[in-house]
């Protein structure tokens, strides 16, 4: 397709699998990445790695000029560290100060993008129990649905530039080589596997492949505004360490207490103890497929 493409976040556990998609698509992909050398050594195949600081868009604004489309990934992980004051600040601004940055920089070059695709999070929605979450429902009040907010009215702003503006609000990634279920699998090897709290809570999940197509999906059709990205056939946390333990050939009955996460996590067990029945039901109304809408195929595909 020849289209010039830049991404953030490129050697995150999504932006690596895309990057190897585009690239095989004959598209001329650019990463932005805050260390150079380990993009080089993550995604070899590329030859165009620019310094991002976000901070600093005057080292890379002009990188902006005549790309076709941006695909913005890049944030601090959410759930790698107890949420201290300090990491939140750093979540945030990962986010919004980033995303403002970034849309204020295409603000700046003449030939625009047609495209600016940013990813999102499920934490943009409350806890809404057993209830079916589509992408009209409403948003959280807690500090995660507070960022997700923040993040996609930054990058809403380019849509006063002509540009087709995509915001992937994405769920549990399942992958064999980085993310949460590569977490969960080791208690369950040495058989102490099983869920946290009473596991009713619902686990919006989607296969690597599945959010990356979605992506692709969102590049090359005309499709815009928010999309869950999200397997259809969403499952309660009890149901999915169930068929984890099944899929390992390993029990699945020791659960987690909340208060012991809460002790460990702190303020971010809420997002880990939220129920989100996230249903992708804006992809439903097009022609995008999902090749994993069911989890035992999913996990046996991963492990």
């Amino acid at each position: 397709m020849d289209r010039k493409i830049i991404i953030t976040g490129a050697t995150g556990l999504i932006g690596r699998e895309l990057c190897k998609s585009l690239n095989k698509n004959g598209d001329e992909v650019t990463v932005f990445t805050r260390d150079t050398d380990k993009g080089k050594k993550i995604l070899p195949y590329l030859n165009n790695f620019v310094e991002w600081d976000y901070n600093r868009p005057e080292l890379w604004k002009n990188q902006l000029e005549g790309t076709d489309a941006i695909i913005h990934l890049a944030g601090e992980n959410v759930v790698g560290k107890r949420w201290t004051y300090s990491h939140k600040k750093n979540i945030m601004k990962s986010r919004k100060t980033a995303t403002k940055n970034l849309v204020n920089a295409i603000e700046m070059v003449n030939i625009k993008p047609k495209i600016f695709i940013s990813s999102s999070a499920v934490g943009y929605y409350k806890d809404n129990g057993n209830d079916e979450i589509t992408e009209e429902s409403p948003t959280g009040s807690d500090f995660l649905s507070y960022v997700c907010r923040s993040w996609e009215n930054e990058a809403k702003q380019v849509e006063k530039f002509g540009i087709r503006r995509v915001s992937i609000r994405t769920g549990i990634v399942l992958s064999s080589k980085a993310g949460a279920l590569k977490k969960m699998i080791l208690p369950f090897m040495l058989f102490a596997g099983g869920s946290i709290g009473k596991g009713n809570q619902w686990f919006p999940w989607i296969h690597i492949e599945d959010i990356v197509n979605i992506y692709l999906f969102a590049l090359n059709n005309e499709i815009s505004g928010e999309i869950n990205g999200t397997a259809p056939n969403p499952v309660t946390l009890k149901e999915f360490t169930k068929t984890l333990g099944k899929v390992l050939h390993r029990p699945s009955f020791i659960n987690i207490p909340e208060f012991v996460l809460k002790l460990v996590a702190g303020e971010g067990a809420e997002s880990i103890l939220a129920s989100l029945r996230v249903i992708p039901k804006k992809l439903s109304c097009t022609s995008f497929q999902f090749k994993y809408s069911d989890l035992e195929a999913a996990l046996k595909s991963l492990l």
